[in-house]
């Protein structure tokens, strides 16, 4: 066997490596990360998304996309807490009544918003609308200075301290006291409706509502502490629960943090926690402070709101299904809480 030595001239002093000196291994004997077994099927066209959801490839996203649909149902089931946090985005790409319908099943027990989402869920409900043209309305300074909209919650921010609640549940009653026209979109109704924790987190001098006359610091800056303390709770009773972080970059994963520290600072271990994000880009709190940091464990979903919230939804409540008939299964003849759980929380 020649060495390197041997080699031919190359024009400089590192002649090439002499690669019959490798040792190979027979393919069979080595381990593997892909195996065929996991690969992806070819469903039929228009088949129930039961079967389209299990022929995806058991890799990656896909196969964390199922497991928290299972870690959500699973909390549906023995009734532990499933919290949404939201950024604004949510509500502006129309995604508010996958996430109603989430709340109304029983699904969904608490949520969290940051101030903008708070914003954009308000005026749907008031208006039909909401998200104005920024560039077009920043020249004349016009951007964000919606009387109604700044009034609502200047008045909100008052009665929540006056009263002792939360933002978001001023708010939410404000909306169902004032007779809004299209409350049945709107998270913040259909929370105080349903007297679900609803909390709304503000960053004074964020928000389009902080550059009204009429807002006051004190009374958002109560009004918001009474939220934060009001998720502290929720995120003390999350053990076994799931968090789920969907479009908020900065605000609502800090929220989610000091929650967590305060539970544990005080008695509450939340050891057994799944935390998921979805968003179109990943971003470095997120990503640190709900998926990796504190939970067992934690799962980033990347991808359009629009699109993913939908299939989010259908796919918890197929996995819902398939525990109620696991549960039918077991116990054939016996009616238990698996076959009638949907009917007593919906």
């Amino acid at each position: 066997m020649s060495d390197e030595s041997e080699a031919p001239e190359s024009g400089h002093d590192a002649a090439p490596f002499d690669l019959r000196r490798v040792r190979t291994q027979p393919l069979a004997g080595k381990a593997h990360i892909v195996d065929v077994s996991r690969f992806g099927g070819v469903p039929a066209p228009r088949c129930d998304l039961g079967t389209f959801l299990e022929s995806l490839p058991d890799f990656l996203a896909a196969r964390h996309f199922r497991a928290l649909a299972g870690h959500v149902a699973r909390a549906y089931r023995d009734g532990h807490g499933v919290a949404l946090a939201m950024g604004g985005h949510v509500v502006k790409t129309g995604c508010t009544p996958t996430l109603i319908d989430l709340v109304r099943r029983g699904i969904v027990t608490s949520l969290h918003m940051a101030g903008s989402t708070a914003i954009h869920d308000w005026e749907v409900a008031v208006a039909g609308q909401t998200s104005e043209d920024v560039a077009a309305g920043l020249g004349e300074g016009a951007y964000g200075m919606s009387d109604d909209t700044g009034r609502a919650f200047a008045q909100a921010a008052a009665r929540a301290r006056s009263e002792g609640i939360g933002l978001g549940r001023a708010l939410g009653l404000g909306l169902l006291e004032s007779g809004a026209p299209h409350d049945d979109v709107s998270l913040l109704a259909e929370a105080a409706r349903r007297r679900l924790p609803c909390t709304v987190h503000v960053a004074v001098g964020t928000d389009t509502v902080h550059m009204h006359p009429l807002a006051s610091g004190a009374d958002l800056g109560d009004a918001t502490q009474t939220d934060f303390r009001i998720a502290c709770t929720v995120v003390s009773r999350l053990d076994h629960g799931v968090w789920m972080n969907l479009g908020s970059a900065v605000i609502m994963p800090e929220v989610f943090l000091k929650a967590v520290t305060v539970a544990r600072n005080t008695g509450h271990p939340i050891e057994d926690l799944t935390t998921a994000n979805f968003d179109m880009l990943r971003h470095y709190r997120p990503l640190t402070n709900v998926v990796r940091r504190p939970p067992a464990r934690g799962y980033d979903i990347a991808g359009h709101h629009e699109i993913m919230l939908p299939l989010l939804r259908l796919a918890v409540l197929d996995a819902i299904a398939r525990d109620a008939d696991a549960a039918v299964v077991a116990a054939p003849g016996k009616r238990g809480s698996a076959g009638t759980h949907g009917e007593e929380r919906a």
